[in-house]
């Protein structure tokens, strides 16, 4: 099985950026779609972004579109996540999730989870 580790987040102002990290341990991401979730306080966990680790094709929350990119880097076996423009409202604890389901953005079909990093965003 294949063990997630998240780094990079922290405290930002409002229209900065943050970069997100979540690195592979225990076995490569092949054959597996990578996503990021974020939680806020008091709301349910909730879909950002996905990418398929073996085509690297994108899919987005539509509230993150256009600020947000996640993009995989298979030499390092990390997905990373640059968010741009970050508004409070994407305050929040941010997850990485890996799914041998493909077409997915439910929480549910995700078996693998990273610990969660904090993402602040001041206004």
């Amino acid at each position: 099985q294949v063990q997630l580790v998240e780094s990079g987040g922290g405290l930002v102002q409002a229209g900065g950026s943050l970069r997100l990290s979540c690195a592979a341990s225990g076995r490569t991401f092949t054959g597996y779609a990578v996503a990021w979730f974020r939680q806020a306080p008091g709301k349910e966990r909730e879909f950002v972004a996905r990418t398929f680790w073996s085509t690297g094709v994108t899919y987005y929350a539509d509230s993150v579109k256009g600020r947000f990119t996640i993009r995989r880097e298979t030499a390092q076996n990390t997905v990373y996540l640059q968010m741009n423009s970050l508004k409070p409202e994407d305050t929040a604890v941010y997850y990485c999730a890996a799914s041998m389901r493909y077409y997915t953005t439910n929480e549910n079909d995700y078996a693998y989870w990273g610990q969660g990093t904090q993402v602040t965003v001041s206004s």
